[in-house]
């Protein structure tokens, strides 16, 4: 390849150059192997550059690189649209002649003592690695994109003035340089979508603005409440109170639980506060469950001292050994029902009050449910139902039965089922005056049932018993031939063996002992004072006793 076309530097005239591309006459002439200079034929036939179909810009250099005041390019007037930037392509060099060749056609080329502008090494230096490149003039730093609308700089398409419709906006932030040299000068329609642009970033702002402003007053608060719990002194009335409130603490609450129904029910303020004062009592930990009157608006302390009153209970409390009857009217005077609403309930309801499967369905029953009410103290509050009552009573009857292993002992003892268990238990509690005599009551009633005795020939013969069938509690009963014309399967006057269910609800001594009777003779046994009861083998010892009895009572 010749000079032609090259310039004195060492990279090849690059595409970008505004030359590059120029097809004119005296190309055409190159291309078919004539110089533009005569018709002497060039070393290279053909335009190296022929083959490359878009013509690419080039920057221009700056004027007073060539030291000269002609300007080649004085008809070009918008010089600054062009990047003169660094450009590791080719460069290229004027031919040889007299004046620069215009890149546009505008001005005839020709030979010249004209200065080459493309041949001096200001003009082209040499290609520097990407490390070592200097700084471009911010002027020369535009780069020029042919697919983007270029910017205007006259006047009257700029304008010094305000111009027509444009955001206000744009005052208030301006961009710098550089950030407009970057977008290569682009027009009026990136100016007009720059509010729009601002608009949106300051949505943006705000809403991280929001979420700051809320993340930290989540922050705050939570470190307030830390703060308020770990040393802060829990919200709490002062006083005694004031009213009457009833609340009923189920079984196996713990402190936060009763704080928690104590201030849903007005009494105290706050949980904290009750399980504090509840900490600091040394008998706090013992309040049981059950039904307490306490007043309204207590303080905490005020409000566990009163719970560990046994005054402030309000349980219904179930003695032990009571009947049926007694409870039913107990709950409905609790409940402030009719009379004999319980009973009808208890009726009508048995089998769904969860009574064991032993529980015999036996039709001379007067009541499936005696025996199985336990005696205990009872949560009975106002509004509930009687139903509600008889099945927690029925429940602790289960578990304190299964407790006691009741299915393995009656076996051990002989009996048929549990079901006769619970009866002599219920015997047990009524005959017996004293606990400390439950023991040998119980061998006197197991001595009895016994077919091959000659005392009693298998009858147990107890006032209990006839005094359960007329609903009455008394020692004067008759003369024994009058009660045994009594026809009824619980008078054990007349029928032998156990009666048809148990006559009371026995509590755990008359369980124990009927499960565990002393071992002895006796077959009969006889209360002489309010402390003392004797008991007797045979039917004239046991005679004797009585009279004993009836000397204590002439002497009352």
């Amino acid at each position: 390849m010749t000079e032609y076309g090259r310039g004195p530097g060492s990279e090849p005239w690059h595409p970008e150059d505004p030359l590059y591309g120029d097809q004119g006459w005296d190309s055409r002439q190159a291309a078919h192997g004539q110089s533009q200079y005569g018709n002497e034929q060039q070393p290279c036939p053909q335009d190296p550059y022929a083959q490359q179909p878009q013509q690419q810009p080039y920057p221009y250099p700056q004027q007073e690189q060539y030291g000269t005041p002609q300007d080649p390019y004085g008809q070009q007037p918008q010089q600054e649209q062009y990047d003169a930037g660094w450009d590791p392509g080719q460069q290229a060099a004027m031919p040889y002649g007299g004046q620069p060749q215009d890149p546009y056609g505008q001005q005839p080329a020709g030979y010249g003592e004209q200065q080459d502008y493309y041949g001096t090494p200001e003009a082209y230096p040499p290609p520097q690695p990407p490390g070592r490149r200097e700084a471009v003039p911010e002027q020369q730093a535009r780069e020029w994109n042919p697919d983007v609308p270029q910017e205007e700089t006259h006047p009257f398409f700029t304008g010094t003035d305000e111009p027509v419709g444009r955001d206000a906006r744009d005052d208030e932030e301006p961009e710098d340089d550089s950030r407009a040299s970057r977008r290569g000068g682009r027009g009026g329609s990136e100016r007009r979508g720059k509010g729009k642009r601002k608009s949106r970033n300051g949505c943006a702002c705000l809403v991280v603005s929001v979420v700051l402003v809320g993340g930290l007053g989540g922050v705050a608060y939570l470190g307030y409440s830390y703060y308020t719990e770990q040393f802060g002194a829990a919200p709490d009335y002062a006083g005694e109170g004031s009213g009457q409130v009833e609340v009923e603490i189920p079984k196996g609450a713990l402190g936060n639980e009763i704080a928690n129904i104590l201030k849903k029910k007005g009494v105290v303020k706050s949980i904290d506060a009750f399980v504090s004062a509840q900490n600091s009592n040394p008998r706090g930990k013992t309040i049981q469950a059950g039904v307490y009157l306490l007043k309204e608006e207590m303080s905490a302390d005020s409000a566990v001292k009163l719970m560990l009153d046994p005054r402030s209970q309000n349980a219904l409390v179930i003695p032990e050994g009571t009947r049926n009857v007694t409870v039913y009217a107990m709950i409905d005077k609790r409940l402030g029902l009719a009379k004999g609403s319980t009973a009808e309930v208890a009726e009508t309801n048995a089998e769904s009050l969860g009574l064991p499967e032993w529980a015999e369905d036996n039709p001379e029953v007067k009541d499936p449910l005696e025996g199985f009410l336990y005696p205990a103290a009872y949560p009975v509050s106002k509004g509930s139902k009687p139903e509600d009552a008889l099945r927690r009573m029925v429940s602790r009857a289960n578990e304190e039965y299964q407790k006691a292993e009741v299915e393995e002992k009656a076996t051990e003892l002989g009996l048929k089922n549990p079901w006769e268990l619970i009866t002599v238990a219920s015997l047990v509690q009524v005959e017996g005056k004293y606990k400390h005599d439950f023991d040998k009551v119980a061998r006197v009633v197991y001595n009895r049932l016994e077919p091959g005795n000659t005392e009693t020939v298998g009858r147990l013969e107890f006032d209990s018993t006839v005094n359960y069938i007329k609903g009455q509690s008394t020692l004067d009963l008759g003369p024994v031939d009058e009660l045994r014309k009594i026809a009824d399967p619980y008078n054990t006057y007349k029928i032998q063996g156990l009666p048809a269910g148990p006559i009371s609800n026995p509590g755990a001594d008359a369980l124990h002992s009927s499960m565990n009777p002393t071992p002895g003779p006796w077959y009969y046994f006889v209360s002489v004072t309010e402390d003392k009861t004797v008991f007797a083998v045979t039917n004239d010892e046991h005679e004797r006793n009585r009279q004993k009895y009836e000397d204590e009572k002439a002497k009352q």
